[in-house]
């Protein structure tokens, strides 16, 4: 059947994450009407999955592909390319030219193992081979003066030499280039002189504008590794839009919380690590604070992985140090996300006598055996079927249905039947497996913080975060449980309403007594006419800014950001160096009030805020959850299986009311709600789910 003609009086503002498993989108309408999908993810190129999903919502809206392009304000998108690329180590072939002397920081790694006990441990692998790494004789002192000039014969031989290695891409990395750049701006006219073919180069002093050396090569040799994909990958992406019809702006999720556009992006690729997690923080921020909550724990459980973050006073904690992602070291501010394998796809499997559960993933393809794709291992997703949790039609948004048998027979045959045990117990065991898991690995988080769970609500999402949220829960003790009716696609809503965000750090290393405080004032302002170059492309005006001095006691490697006054003078350096005891004490449990700090740069977050929607989801008109009670079905709490009431929840409207247990169907997740606890839902969207006091006393 053709599809109506777009009403032009109708606007779309679209938000994706692409996942390990799916692709989620999340649609809002300029009439205040909220569409969320999900579509597999085409790993192989994922412009193929979003292309597919933006089309689906096309459909929905009634629209062909090509109006409702037309009809699109704005596509915000969250994109795993750059994790996947450090994941499977298929990024661009890379070159470094490096200054003389410093050809194997990359190799001693500030002598930093994983694992400390195992001296053989293997490095990781490399990301520039040591014959691509070029040493070049120059050098630049800590204040910018030139002690030796740059030997450009020395850059046009090793640049010949990296194009008889077929590089892709290069990275600069010269000493004190962030506080003079001279010599690897010169370096990168003379790499595109020679190599004119060259897909990338990547300046240290544009990627990481402050020291040490390691931590700077490290970054900037990730940068220059995964930018080649994601230039192909958002130039792909964008070819498409066009071609649709799209002529606004795309724009990209960052690790940082914000979002920028392309052009941005280019330069700095490495931002764009863990830019799907961040993004379902900012959303769950953004809901937490329509429900009055300020301190919470997000956690995210998609088809690969459980993604977690800490977020206090309303805003998600961003990490400045020790950020290691794929063994390599990324020194830039990144939402502090932490993840492990765990997540519906996550494969169960006997070995040695115990069981385990993740991190390999069955994904979208082939999928868990339930999904009839040729997978034949158990997971996670099969044990939620197994055990009822899971509709085994009208699955996916009706678009598929879940084959119990071939989960029964993938439990028994891996699971069961070598512990000697029935298919449900093997099922409750995988179940308790990796909600141990995540559970563990909050703990974990929450501890590194001195944050007691007890105190925090919990905010679930994903589209097996409802099914598993009232379990983890039980596991902390967490009393109170927050379930957008988004969920599914809430990394989507989460990059949809993400602000722009400027995140830039200039290098200034001194005594706090020796600072030169014209010297500190025109870094504040340099950083702040760069941010509006940063901002111009996007059309919008910076509405928030912040201005930090960078600062840590001598001897320590990582500083911590103390806000400060654009307009600093000397008088205020006492008051900053108190505020700098009073933080560290307060983030890192010390201080030593008798030693002056030293100070290591300027930093300025600066943020253009984006529309944000009313409501998360869209919400039903029925008042009593009985009249959309749509069956019911056998499910599993830990002891036998309970005939469980199954409601519509697409339909229900703020302020019901369903005790538990109940399952409550919305068209790409399940919320379990377990015995004794009670689920009510609010006028923004969100499901708060209360567990009773035999919920909250221990897992069964």
């Amino acid at each position: 059947m053709p599809r109506a003609v777009a009403e032009t009086s109708v606007r779309y503002r679209v938000g994706v994450d692409v996942g390990g498993t799916f692709t989620d989108l999340i649609c809002i309408s300029s009439n205040g009407d909220v569409r969320l999908d999900k579509t597999p993810s085409t790993l192989d190129d994922q412009s193929r999955g979003v292309m597919t999903g933006i089309d689906q919502l096309a459909d929905h809206f009634g629209e062909s592909l090509t109006d409702f392009c037309q009809a699109l304000e704005v596509v915000v998108h969250g994109t795993t390319t750059a994790d996947n690329t450090m994941i499977e180590m298929n990024g661009a072939r890379t070159g470094l030219l490096v200054t003389e002397g410093h050809r194997d920081e990359i190799e001693m790694r500030r002598v930093h193992k994983e694992m400390i006990w195992d001296p053989s441990y293997p490095a990781p692998p490399p990301i520039a081979r040591r014959r691509a790494r070029i040493p070049i004789a120059e050098r630049i002192d800590h204040t910018g003066v030139i002690l030796r000039p740059l030997d450009e014969d020395a850059v046009r031989a090793g640049v010949q030499r990296l194009r008889l290695l077929d590089v892709q891409s290069v990275a600069i990395m010269f000493l004190f280039s962030f506080v003079n750049p001279s010599h690897e701006l010169r370096a990168a006219e003379i790499v595109r002189e020679e190599f004119p073919e060259l897909e990338h180069v990547s300046m240290s002093h544009e990627v990481m504008a402050r020291g040490p050396e390691f931590e700077r090569v490290s970054t900037t040799l990730v940068n220059a590794y995964v930018a080649p994909k994601i230039a192909g990958y958002v130039g792909r992406l964008e070819q498409q839009l066009r071609a649709a019809g799209y002529a606004g702006q795309l724009l990209i999720m960052q690790s940082t919380g914000g979002v920028m556009p392309p052009s941005y992006v280019s330069r700095r690729a490495v931002t764009l690590l863990a830019s799907g997690p961040a993004g379902g923080v900012m959303g769950a921020a953004l809901a937490a604070s329509r429900a009055g909550v300020g301190e919470f724990v997000a956690i995210d459980m998609g088809g690969t992985s459980f993604d977690l973050c800490l977020v206090r006073g309303g805003r998600p904690e961003i990490k400045t140090d020790w950020n290691w992602r794929y063994r390599y070291y990324i020194g830039l501010p990144m939402v502090d996300v932490q993840s492990v394998g765990a997540g519906g796809g996550s494969i169960a499997r006997v070995r040695q006598g115990a069981l385990l559960v993740g991190p390999e993933s069955a994904g979208s393809d082939p999928g868990p055996a339930c999904y009839s794709r040729g997978g034949t291992r158990p997971t996670v997703t099969d044990a939620d079927a197994v055990l009822g949790y899971l509709p085994a039609e009208g699955f996916a948004g009706g678009r598929m249905e879940l084959d119990l048998d071939a989960a029964r027979a993938a439990i028994e045959r891996d699971v069961a039947v070598p512990f000697g045990t029935d298919v449900t117990e093997a099922a409750w065991g995988i179940e308790r497996i990796v909600n141990a898991n995540m559970a563990n690995a909050t703990r974990r988080v929450l501890a590194s913080h001195g944050a007691d769970p007890r105190t925090l609500a919990l905010i679930a999402y994903g589209g097996n975060g409802p099914v598993h949220a009232w379990v983890v829960a039980r596991e902390l003790g967490v009393g109170r449980v927050l379930i957008p009716k988004a969920a599914p696609a809430f990394s989507a809503l989460g990059v949809l309403v993400a602000d722009s965000v400027i995140d830039l750090v200039r290098s200034y290393v001194t005594p706090l007594a020796q600072v030169d405080i014209d010297r500190l004032g025109r870094l504040m302002a340099d950083v702040s006419s760069e941010a509006e170059k940063e901002l111009a492309p996007t059309g919008l005006t910076a509405t928030t800014t912040e201005h930090f001095v960078q600062m840590c006691y001598p001897g320590q490697n990582f500083d911590i950001s103390v806000a400060t006054d654009p307009g600093i003078v000397a008088n205020d350096l006492i008051d900053l160096a108190e505020r700098f005891h009073a933080q560290h004490e307060r983030d890192r449990g010390f201080s030593f009030k008798n030693q002056p700090p030293l100070i290591r740069g300027v930093r300025l977050v600066a943020r253009a805020t984006t529309p944000k929607p009313e409501r998360f989801a869209a919400l039903g008109d029925v008042t009593d959850a009985n009249s959309v009670r749509i069956g019911s079905r056998d499910a599993y709490f830990g002891t036998e299986f309970v005939e469980t009431p199954v409601y519509d929840g697409s339909q229900l409207a703020a302020g019901i009311e369903i005790a538990g247990p109940a399952l409550v169907q919305e068209p790409f997740t399940v919320v379990v709600v377990p015995p004794g606890a009670k689920l009510t839902l609010d006028q923004t969207g969100n499901y708060e789910l209360h567990l009773g006091a035999a919920s909250a006393k221990g897992s069964t």
